[in-house]
């Protein structure tokens, strides 16, 4: 029993490394399914340890290293597919040689997604502080901005995201806004709940009342707004409902 935890940690990283394989041969919308699988094995795999008390520190640091490849790497890969789909290829010179330098920075935007799951991850395994709250968009939180914007873009046909997805220049400082938001110590809360009553969840609620009045107004056209609003709820729950 006290290996299931593992168990379901490491189909959330076997479902990064298909999500891989899948958005370097193109098909962003299979990986983002893939990465959606590797969410709900993430939370399956922490509430398996809570529920059997199985802890382990071979589980935590799996549970990152998986993390790294599921939330850091694969959504990193297809912002980069995305952005090569839509830009002048790195080595082409038929537009000069402005065009290709630009297209190299809009190439190297994604490597700083990974590199900044890395750096969150390795910030929260040290640091006591983020029982409860956390500091700086969680990796998974990173992961469902990424695959959100290409779900809905697919399922919604909204010609605002497709318009969005198809300039390099605003999916590059998407990119670029969401490492940054990994690394930052901006407090944002921990979906994680104790109990179901209403006192000490306020924020949680009112997310989840937002994010449903957001879907049957835009259905899926919402999903994008699933991340800005948690981060919104966050910064006002904190003044309003702080303890």
């Amino acid at each position: 029993m006290k290996h299931i935890p593992n168990i379901i940690t490491s189909l959330n990283l076997a479902s990064g490394f298909i999500a891989i394989v899948l958005a370097a041969n193109g098909d962003l919308t299979g990986a983002s399914w893939l990465i959606l699988a590797a969410m709900l094995f993430d939370f399956c795999d922490g509430l398996s340890a809570r529920l059997l008390k199985a802890y382990s520190d071979i589980g935590r640091e799996l549970d990152s290293l998986a993390d790294q490849v599921s939330f850091g790497v694969a959504p990193a890969l297809i912002l980069f597919k995305l952005i090569d789909n839509y830009s002048s290829p790195i080595l082409s010179v038929s537009e000069g040689m402005h065009a290709g330098f630009i297209s190299i920075l809009y190439h190297i935007v994604p490597v700083i997604m990974a590199v900044c799951a890395g750096l969150r991850l390795a910030k929260f395994n040290t640091d006591t502080t983020q029982a409860t709250v956390f500091k700086g968009l969680p990796t998974p939180a990173n992961a469902l901005a990424v695959i959100s914007l290409i779900l809905a873009t697919n399922y919604s046909s909204s010609g605002i995201l497709i318009s969005f997805e198809g300039s390099p220049l605003l999916v590059s400082a998407y990119s670029l806004i969401l490492s940054i938001l990994m690394i930052t110590r901006i407090p944002l809360m921990s979906l994680k709940v104790k109990n179901l009553g209403i006192k000490g969840n306020e924020g949680r609620y009112l997310l989840i009342l937002l994010i449903i009045i957001a879907f049957a107004v835009l259905r899926f056209a919402a999903a994008p707004l699933i991340i800005p609003l948690y981060i919104v709820v966050s910064l006002v729950a904190n003044r309003l409902f702080k303890k």
